[in-house]
């Protein structure tokens, strides 16, 4: 693994589509590996990634390495409780295996020091990501989402052919 260095810069919003596009591509990859073909549209759709990006207290950032966007995130601060959300993350196709996104969580982090705890969520297939979010990052486990105790933050189907998927915390 070689030495990559990581910042953070908030998304101009002309460089919008190209974060939506690449999310969405980095995002089939999975779905694809999971179940051999898209659903309907990319996932998440381009109404879900804009009511993310434009809800209160939502940032979205670019994960710049070297000089080269490499990914994104979509964070949700909240400026009084400090209990802020991961709302999306993602590495360009192409960018995993370096050691990029673990340092982008980190610089994530160091932005918000503030923060009380994060959450994020991921689909229970994700193996990758649960492996990211517990084993690097020190998220712990605090939901399982199933059709027995579904999402209330996200009711109705989703997307995906099955609606399972952890929901993850990290007290700072």
């Amino acid at each position: 693994m070689t030495s990559h260095t990581v910042s953070l810069t908030i998304a101009d919003p002309s460089d919008l589509p190209d974060f939506k596009r690449e999310l969405q591509e980095a995002f089939a990859l999975a779905v694809i590996d999971e179940y051999g073909e898209l659903p309907d549209g990319p996932i998440p759709s381009d109404e879900d990634l804009d009511h993310s990006i434009h809800a209160p207290g939502a940032v979205a950032l670019r994960i710049v390495s070297d000089g080269k966007t490499v990914g994104g995130a979509v964070v949700t601060i909240d400026e009084e409780s400090h209990h802020n959300t991961l709302d999306l993350f993602f590495l360009r196709v192409g960018e995993h295996g370096h050691g990029l996104g673990h340092k982008a969580w980190l610089a994530i982090e160091a932005r918000y020091p503030q923060t009380v705890t994060w959450r994020t969520h991921t689909p229970y297939f994700e193996k990758r990501n649960i492996h990211f979010y517990v084993n690097k990052c020190g998220f712990k486990i605090i939901a399982f989402f199933n059709a027995r105790h579904p999402d209330p933050h996200h009711p109705g189907p989703s997307d995906l052919p099955d609606d399972e998927g952890f929901l993850f915390e990290k007290v700072m």
